[in-house]
């Protein structure tokens, strides 16, 4: 194979070693190689304009890990061992599956399916979106704001061994404890919130948080009242578990209190900024809509997806800090204010709730990931998250008042 010409377009803003090896492995199990060597250090580097440094880390890293033997005077081979693993698996799928009988046949699985979720409509976004010169996208953060040295120092943390024993091991059902305390004392109290630690959960998102209450709490004859317009993925998710969605009446401070809310069982809200029209509801309707819950004995479900960028200059309190009956369930999240791809959010509500949440969440996938918890949960220590807010407050601050200058002129 020294013969071989080997061509790799090396994409911007990644390792060439990285990709280097990528390429390699992928040949070396498609058998590209066989009993040959590979090319020379000098040839492959050449080949590929690199540096003869990095295919000689390349290899060395390949020789170290078992997929090649190095012999003297005669060059890198592919290591025995992975010809004779993929040989036999090779031909085990040959033998299993011959090529004149290795059609596809398709079920009919409309007939099989429960429900057909095509229909319901959602919130849709350009997928080249963030090539966009002015992406108005609703609910993305500027990714140009994240912090990435700080985050790449707390996840250096958290490969250390001391932190990777705390999160190695299974922990079936439970949370990062540190990351729990992080939001309990740093996040969930500048909302005025002040729960025990069973009270909360950690899940992968809002949309995480709000499917595993309407799988605990919703059914055929649960009624719950939501904003017109609102969130499309709530109407989607509870009518997914069969409760009949109410639209609720909204004027420029937030949902209306009114009849029909009484009948309702639930009542889905975004208090502080309502989805889509980004209304902010004030005290007295707030401690209106509490005593009304009280009064009809339906459970208020919070959303306060982005309470950490509100740009008011006193935000009023979450209604969770406000309840005194444990009628409010709080779903937050880091997703609008940290990163959507991180998926970390956390529901707070009565202990029986939570107990019960976290025993359908094992269900699904035990927990969320403990290397990223126990990373945000450093981050958050570090006061990394607060100083990036206030970086991301003004920048969203300026924004705002740009946009507002030219609305007006």
């Amino acid at each position: 194979m020294t013969d071989h010409l080997l061509h790799i377009d090396f994409a911007k803003g990644r390792s060439l070693q990285v990709q280097l090896r990528e390429h390699l492995v992928t040949m070396i199990h498609g058998q590209h190689f066989s009993d040959q060597a590979l090319p020379s250090c000098r040839k492959l580097s050449d080949m590929l304009q690199v540096s003869r440094n990095t295919v000689v880390l390349v290899y060395e890293k390949l020789v170290d890990e078992g997929y090649l033997v190095s012999r003297e005077r005669s060059g890198y081979f592919v290591s025995p061992h992975y010809v004779e693993q993929d040989y036999h698996l090779y031909s085990t799928k040959c033998s299993l599956y011959p090529a004149a009988e290795n059609v596809r046949h398709s079920l009919n699985w409309s007939s099989r399916l429960q429900s057909d979720l095509s229909h319901y409509r959602n919130i849709k976004k350009p997928e080249n979106w963030q090539g966009f010169p002015y992406p108005f996208v609703f609910g993305q953060t500027d990714h140009s704001l994240f912090p990435i040295s700080q985050w790449r120092e707390c996840s250096r943390l958290a490969q250390s061994q001391h932190e990777i024993n705390t999160w190695m091991p299974d922990l079936i059902d439970s949370d990062d404890e540190f990351l729990v305390e992080q939001l309990r004392k740093r996040v969930l109290i500048k909302r005025g919130i002040n729960v025990r630690n069973d009270e909360i959960l950690i899940t992968v998102g809002t949309q995480n948080s709000l499917y595993l209450l309407a799988s605990l709490l919703a059914g055929k004859n649960t009624r719950l009242g939501m904003e017109e317009p609102g969130y499309p993925d709530v109407r989607n998710i509870f009518t997914h578990h069969g409760a009949d969605v109410v639209p609720l009446h909204l004027d420029g401070d937030g949902v209306t209190l009114s009849d029909t809310m009484d009948s309702c069982d639930y009542v889905y809200v975004t208090p502080s900024h309502q989805v889509p029209t980004n209304a902010t509801m004030p005290m007295a309707r707030r401690k209106a809509l509490l005593k009304r819950a009280n009064e009809q004995d339906f459970v208020i479900i919070e959303d306060d997806y982005d309470s950490e960028v509100n740009l008011q200059e006193r935000p009023h309190p979450a209604l969770k800090s406000l309840d005194t009956h444990g009628r409010v369930i709080y779903v937050g999240s880091l997703s609008k204010s940290l990163s959507h791809g991180l998926r970390l959010g956390y529901l707070v509500a009565d202990a029986e709730v939570i107990t019960q949440a976290r025993m359908l969440r094992r269900m699904m996938y035990r927990h969320p990931p403990v290397n990223n918890q126990r990373t945000a949960a450093l981050f958050i220590s570090m006061g990394y998250f607060d100083s990036y807010l206030q970086r991301l407050r003004k920048s969203y601050f300026e924004k705002w008042q740009i946009m507002k200058a030219s609305l007006n002129c």
